[in-house]
Order: structure tokens, then sequence, then C-alpha cells
């Protein structure tokens, strides 16, 4: 489980994005001022830390100036500054990322999977392969195997193959696919959902054998057997 360090002083905005890092199995630790924050920061070591620009005590330019003089820690800024003047001045200060105000929240998911995905690869980490039921899928490597036989998908059936295998046995409503598969696109309607786990069953599932992936009529999908 990757650990968060969420410095923010709005506490509507804390709890909401505390909430929403939590439903996707982050451990979470909040900080509301810019004193407690940076000793939280020194004090553990954390897979990211999510810092508010303008905080009471120190600012989190100086919380980032002091992290990354000690150690390098993946920090992704948020701000409701959004000039051009105020993100150079954030990521010129050691930050990875700066983030906007007001933000979908599935943009600053998206945004910690590209952090996560460069350490690993700077750290020439593995990710452990997906399976289940003679069904497998490589993050490493992208292949998809059903029974040694290589499956061709497209990005989206391979994403939505990966959160399907990434969470076995666990109900995923058309609104938690949206959002883990398509993003903060937020244009995309929850039927085109419908739509790809049809094109995904027709190329993973074996004839006269049942689907691996069930719909829960009203509620959404799960796979398992």
């Amino acid at each position: 489980m990757k650990k968060i360090l969420l410095i923010e002083d709005e506490k509507n905005m804390s709890r909401f994005i505390e909430l929403e890092l939590r439903y996707e199995s982050f451990a979470v630790t909040t900080a509301s001022e810019g004193n407690a924050g940076l000793q939280f920061a020194l004090a553990e070591d954390w897979d990211i830390i999510l810092l508010d620009l303008m905080l009471p005590g120190i600012d989190g330019l100086e919380i980032c100036r002091r992290v990354r003089s000690i150690k390098y820690t993946p920090i992704i800024m948020l701000s409701a500054k959004d000039s051009v003047t105020d993100r150079i001045t954030g990521l010129d200060c050691g930050a990875d990322d700066y983030l906007p105000k007001p933000f979908a929240i599935g943009e600053l998911l998206a945004r910690m999977r590209v952090v996560f995905r460069r350490q690993r690869e700077i750290q020439g980490e593995r990710l452990p392969v997906l399976s289940f039921q003679g069904l497998s899928l490589d993050p490493n490597t992208r292949l998809v195997l059903r029974e040694g036989e290589s499956i061709d998908l497209t990005k989206r059936e391979y994403h939505l193959l990966e959160v399907f295998l990434g969470n076995v046995n666990r109900v995923l409503d058309r609104e938690t696919l949206l959002d883990k598969v398509w993003g903060f696109e937020t244009a995309v309607d929850t039927n085109v959902v419908d739509t790809y786990v049809r094109y995904l069953r027709r190329k993973i599932d074996l004839a006269g054998q049942p689907s691996y992936i069930q719909t829960l009529r009203g509620i959404g999908y799960v796979m398992r057997k």
C-alpha cells in the first residue's frame, strides 16, 4: 500500500482528496498547516507528497525546497494559482508536477500514476503479473495470455482488463470503471463501459464457457467464477 502525505489547509478539499485516495487503496496522512506538514514530510518516507502552495505557517514552496534539500520524495504541488509564472516557480523549487485548482480527481490520480511509473523506471522495478483462471496480464511487457495463447487488445481493452484483474471478486460500478480506465475525460458517457466490456468479453472468453466478467444488473460488473 503506497503512502501519501497530503498537506492541504482547506478542510473540504483535504477531506475529499483523502476519501478518494483511500478508496483507491492508498494510505493517507494529512496535515493542515505548513510546519506540521514539513515535520511529517521529513520524518517518514512517502511515495508521494501532495502539497498545497498557500499554507498557514511555512508555505508550500518553502516546504518543497526543504524536503528536496534532504531527500528525493516525489511532490505534486496543488494550487489555485495557475499562471505560467506560478507553475514555473513551483517546478523550479523541486516539484515533480504542478496541478492547478480546481481539478478533477481523475486527473490527479492520472498524474500520480505517471510519477509512480517514472519511479519504477528509475528503480528498474518489475510489477507483478496479474492472473485469474488461466488468464494473465504482464504490465511489464503488456502481454496478455489465455491458457498460454496471446490475446491482442486495444489500449482501452487492456486497461479495462488490468482493472478487473487487479480487483478480482470486487464489484465495480460503471462510474468507477470509467474513472479508472478513461480518467478525467469527463465527456465520455458511462454507456461506453458496457460497449468495451462486450469488446473485451469477445476476446478473452472461451466459447461455451461462463464469461470471466459477470454483469450485476443495476450495479456494475465483477470478475469471478
